[in-house]
């Protein structure tokens, strides 16, 4: 039987689901990264669906499950990438998956994540001065000579 890739990115792991989901995988799924959070200690979970095309309720329900698995084991889980259709599905089989956090894609969903242990970071209570910027920033780019003229990057 096959199994989803369960990846580890520091403190989170992801999921990249790129297959239609049968139910018996999405049972493997649940337990692989039910053992895999508590194995590595995982604070997060990002599960990327953006591949997926069409859900069922069982489904639905397993995405779920999983995060409220992840939750009762200490890892925050964001879902990214529904497709329109699947939302719809979603919403039309009566699903809103409580607790589920979304995020549009990959990299939102990171930042989310980042941004829930950032404070828990030893120095997320200091401040820089008003007068100078932190050490190492330098507040926005405009992007001039960086190849991505007008962008702003931090």
């Amino acid at each position: 039987m096959d199994r989803i890739p369960i990846l580890r990115m520091g403190e989170f792991l992801l999921v990249t689901i790129q297959v239609d989901m049968q139910d018996q995988m999405a049972l493997r799924l649940q337990d692989d990264l039910t053992s895999k959070i508590e194995k590595t200690g995982a604070k997060g979970v990002l599960i990327d669906i953006s591949a997926l095309e069409m859900v069922d309720s069982f489904i639905g329900r397993m995405i779920a499950n999983i995060s409220g698995m992840s939750r009762i084991l200490d890892a925050q889980t964001v879902v990214v990438g529904m497709q329109p259709a699947v939302a719809i599905t979603l919403v039309e089989l009566g699903l809103s998956l409580p607790g589920v956090k979304m995020a549009l894609d990959v990299e939102r969903g990171m930042n989310y994540l980042r941004s829930l242990y950032a404070e828990d970071a030893p120095d997320a209570d200091a401040e820089p001065d008003d007068d100078e910027p932190a050490p190492g920033n330098r507040g926005p780019s405009t992007g001039k000579g960086s190849g991505h003229a007008g962008s702003e990057q931090w």
